[in-house]
């Protein structure tokens, strides 16, 4: 099915995980990365793809459905950088090498995080092999879409401003998620793969360009004060 609005896209596939009784806890599945079931499925599958294995340090978003990879990614001895909801902490850094191994779940998950992660500072931010988003859609051509709110796309932008080159991005979804067609603009990322309970698949992205950093006129001062990370990052390119 294709779309020509985003937020109708959203829309309806927030209503198609609820209706065929495939979304999971978190509900209602509207207005953010949907829970899915099939969702350990489709991180085994996107931890065996060569991106995921031979990535060092990841970044992976907080949501319900990539818990299983911020777990298995540990488990791998793969240091994870988290952002923290909505920016406004900035990213998390998990050391599987500090963390004790009966801890790894419980490190993974939001609610119980905190012992094990340490806030990374701009001046000592990783380079970054691999980022792990959320996405409420996709399409085969690695189109994606998010919550509404660009977080994505501006961690993304993040660490083309620090000056780390772009890197692929993946996710993991519902088969139920995958549609047609939507929008994109200038700020948008795209996929590289895409794994979902029952494949995985690659995304040629050669005719693509990635966004080259952030983009600060579309950022309002109410946004650079509620993220500080962004309020010090202009601070930088000033």
């Amino acid at each position: 099915m294709k779309f020509e609005d985003k937020q109708k896209a959203r829309e309806f596939v927030w209503q198609e995980l609820q209706e065929r009784g495939v979304a999971r806890f978190p509900f209602p599945p509207t207005g953010r990365i949907p829970n899915f079931s099939g969702a350990e499925a489709a991180a085994s599958r996107l931890a065996d793809h060569r991106l995921f294995q031979e990535a060092r340090v990841i970044k992976i978003n907080p949501d319900s459905p990539q818990r299983p990879l911020r777990e298995e990614a540990l488990r791998r001895g793969k240091t994870v950088i988290v952002p923290t909801p909505r920016l406004r902490a900035g990213f998390l850094r998990f050391d599987p090498d500090k963390i004790d191994e009966e801890n790894y779940r419980d490190a993974s998950m939001m609610s119980r995080w905190e012992p094990f992660s340490v806030k990374v500072p701009l001046d000592d931010f990783p380079v970054v092999d691999l980022i792990v988003t959320g996405c409420v859609a996709v399409t085969k051509d690695g189109k994606r879409l998010g919550k509404g709110h660009g977080y994505s796309d501006l961690e993304f932008a993040i660490l083309r401003e620090l000056g780390q080159p772009p890197v692929p991005v993946v996710t993991t979804v519902h088969d139920v998620q995958v549609l047609g067609d939507f929008p994109v603009d200038e700020h948008d990322i795209y996929l590289s793969a895409v794994a979902t309970p029952d494949g995985v698949w690659d995304v040629d992205g050669a005719d693509r360009q990635d966004p080259p950093g952030i983009l600060w006129e579309l950022l309002s001062d109410e946004d650079l004060e509620a993220m500080p990370v962004l309020g010090e990052l202009k601070e930088r390119s000033i």
